[in-house]
């Protein structure tokens, strides 16, 4: 039997390089898939060339992804797990950030995944046991502002994960998402948002990475969608759930404010 292989997208750098570098150590076979391409081959010669495999991929392409799936699925014989990684930032108030960038948040963050998830599913019905596994954020548990688009995209994860969760269970895929607050990688370099100012950054992609590796794994027979990553961001999951949207607009207001 073939090892078990997975698809990562946003693998040059972050949290998608902390996952590949994890899932090889695991004893994967791992796919990684980048605009910089210069960034995911050299990942490549870290990893060794019998464990991965490197190109470049802009998610916003379809005819990029067909070609990219099926040289990947080629050379690893299998697609166990989609890693739906790659994603763009741009914070501030919505009026400050040019309509093209917003845009660029949507066709990245949205449509990327969506291309994946729709263009890997023949892929994945081959393997026993596939999963889709999507970045998505705390920003999807209540509208972020100073990040008003970043977390609409993640709301629309959130959502599409859900649904295919419940679509594709007939085929044996499981479907989830990765709900962390704040992570140290680049994309939060300068991030004009309250809210990271008042709460700090204080999860590593490696901490991200580890609860990828756990969702990719889970055998349970109760379905696990969302999977939460540290403490504070499983308090807040947990009060977006049973809290009242009064009591959650607060918290996020509280969170957000100016000091």
């Amino acid at each position: 039997m073939s090892r078990p292989s997975i698809f990562i997208t946003g693998a040059a750098a972050g949290i998608g390089q902390a996952t590949a570098r994890l899932f090889a150590a695991k004893g994967w076979y791992v796919g990684l898939f980048d605009v910089d391409e210069t960034g995911v081959q050299r990942l490549r010669e870290e990893l060794g060339a019998n464990n991965s495999y490197a190109a470049k991929l802009d998610v916003c392409n379809p005819e990029a992804w067909q070609q990219t799936l099926a040289d990947f699925v080629q050379q690893a014989g299998r697609l166990d797990v989609l890693l739906n990684n790659a994603g763009i930032l741009a914070s501030g108030a919505l009026a400050d950030i040019p309509l093209a960038r917003q845009h660029l948040l949507i066709d990245v963050n949205i449509k990327g995944v969506l291309n994946g998830c729709y263009l890997a599913l023949p892929y994945l019905k081959q393997t026993q046991g596939s999963r889709v596994i999507n970045l998505c954020s705390a920003s999807a548990l209540y509208g972020q502002p100073s990040l008003a688009v970043y977390s609409a995209t993640k709301f629309a994860v959130r959502g599409l994960t859900e649904a295919l969760d419940l679509e594709w269970a007939a085929d044996g895929i499981r479907v989830m998402d990765i709900l962390p607050l704040f992570v140290q990688t680049d994309m939060v370099t300068n991030m004009n948002a309250d809210s990271i100012k008042n709460m700090g950054v204080h999860l590593t992609a490696n901490d991200v990475a580890s609860t990828i590796l756990q969702a990719a794994q889970y055998k349970g027979r109760v379905p696990k969608v969302h999977w939460t990553v540290g403490k504070s961001t499983r308090l807040f999951y947990a009060l977006s759930g049973a809290a009242p949207d009064m009591v959650s607009r607060a918290i996020n207001q509280f969170i957000t404010r100016h000091h």
